[in-house]
């Protein structure tokens, strides 16, 4: 390679990547890999950009799901670029498959789409309305079609277990158990610290408040399972690209559509845009004809499940994995301000075309 890779960029986790690049090029036919740059963007598997005699590539060391059903999404992945869904169509290596294996570690590549990754909140009101209706197509394209053939049919309800306050409650007091015991508590197990005492205190107000049944209403099926603005990709105003295609898998459409509008415009800046959530939700009924009844008790659940989880403090203090610790305390910032406005956030999903 003309361009070595920052190791002390991308860490030792990744330590095998310039051997196995050898291996890569020559099964993905790429002839020579003239540079390899790190992508550090990525929280859940590796990501690189290569430069190629084939041209540009991304390249992806897969390691947030198995790899045959890494396989499987890359196929549905083939069938949306065929459907004319803006995806990077998977490249086969020369034995055909999509999926190449270097030892223990799995990799896929995909042509570089150019773009950049734009926060929901600098988005105008028509570009988040062509994101929510590009959602209601993915939605669509999952489940029609030869995409769905590739996938088994989705049932016609889900299960949606709502976890108890009392289980949420035990949750805050064993991490809490986990910084008391710290030797030297940095700085970020304090703030852990006061964040839980004030989650604590909104579980026992509203616990009374959370879902009731354990089945969402519909309507159900496929779901890209993470659209949000560290996955998908613009350029001079237009959508180019959705990436990371790891999540796939059945869901109520309300469901994604909740989780995409408070990631995508609120979360990490400690609120949600109203204004944009609901132009967001009118995109997307444009195209998926969702009923305000299914999509008002998917945003409750949201809210409750926001309410009584805990990923990013089981990814610190059970995994040593601080990948996300950036992401804990804006989200409580968001917790409190959404339990505040509910009837608001509620109107805002309301939003009709």
């Amino acid at each position: 390679m003309t361009e070595a890779m920052d190791d002390a960029t991308c860490g030792s986790r990744y330590s095998k990547i310039e051997e196995d690049l050898v291996v890569l090029g020559e099964s993905f036919g790429l002839g020579e890999v003239q540079a390899c740059r790190f992508l550090p963007n990525g929280l859940m598997n590796g990501n690189w950009r290569l430069e190629t005699a084939e041209g540009a590539f991304a390249l992806k060391r897969i390691m947030d799901v198995p790899l045959p059903l890494a396989r499987r999404n890359l196929a549905v992945l083939t069938e949306l670029a065929n459907a004319g869904v803006p995806v990077g169509r998977p490249r086969a290596a020369a034995s055909g498959e999509t999926v190449v294996e270097v030892e223990d570690r799995g990799y896929c590549l995909t042509p570089w789409m150019e773009g950049s990754h734009r926060p929901g909140t600098e988005l105008t009101l028509d570009q988040v309305g062509d994101l929510g209706a590009l959602l209601g197509q993915i939605h669509r394209s999952l489940n029609d079609g030869r995409t769905a053939r590739l996938l088994p049919a989705s049932p016609e309800q889900v299960s949606a277990l709502v976890t108890a306050p009392a289980v949420a409650h035990a949750e805050a007091d064993r991490f809490l158990a986990l910084i008391v015991g710290l030797d030297g508590p940095t700085a970020f197990d304090t703030e852990v610290a006061r964040a839980l005492g004030e989650r604590k205190m909104l579980l026992d107000k509203y616990s009374s408040e959370r879902p009731v049944g354990e089945v969402a209403p519909g309507p159900v099926g496929w779901t890209h399972g993470d659209v949000q603005h560290r996955n998908v990709l613009w350029r001079d105003g237009k959508i180019t690209g959705v990436i990371d295609w790891d999540r796939i898998r059945v869901r109520p459409f309300g469901e994604e559509v909740a989780r995409t509008a408070t990631v995508q415009f609120g979360g990490e800046d400690g609120f949600l845009d109203l204004e944009r959530t609901a132009a967001f939700v009118a995109g997307y009924r444009s195209v998926v004809p969702i009923p305000v009844p299914a999509l008002a008790d998917a945003v409750e659940r949201l809210w409750w499940k926001r309410m009584s989880d805990y990923w990013q403090l089981v990814f610190h203090y059970d995994r040593d994995d601080h990948s996300c610790d950036h992401l804990f305390l804006p989200a409580e910032r968001f917790l409190a301000w959404w339990t505040e406005r509910r009837e608001d956030v509620q109107e805002a999903f309301a939003a009709m075309p």
